[in-house]
């Protein structure tokens, strides 16, 4: 897996597909290179909470990818989450399935379009 670092990476991926979810944002973009490995990238903006809250969010986002993107991602994209407030207090069993269902949406979302 590979991790979104550039801000023009990010700015592209908005421009992908979005799937709002209690905790988070997933958006999804195919990337159309070539690579057959997934990209994942974070983002937690300030109204989320102060510095604590931000990076405990952040972990959480990337313990989540760790498990689901292996198996759920989809290759050749883009994946990157975005937090919401609130998203510290939703069990995060509770945020693993979110973003299980937010994966099968993208996934049979990319499927079906042209």
């Amino acid at each position: 897996m590979r991790t979104l670092s550039k801000r023009s990476e990010f700015l592209a991926a908005n421009r992908g597909l979005r799937f709002p979810m209690p905790g988070f944002v997933l958006l999804v973009r195919l990337r159309d290179d070539g690579d057959d490995q997934p990209g994942i990238g974070f983002t937690v903006s300030k109204k989320v909470g102060n510095a604590v809250t931000r990076n405990r969010m952040k972990r959480r986002l990337r313990a989540l990818a760790r498990t689901a993107l292996p198996e759920s991602g989809i290759a050749g994209a883009d994946h990157v989450l975005i937090g919401r407030p609130g998203g510290n207090d939703i069990a995060f069993a509770d945020l693993g399935e979110h973003l299980d269902s937010a994966l099968k949406r993208a996934a049979k979302k990319l499927a079906t379009s042209p």
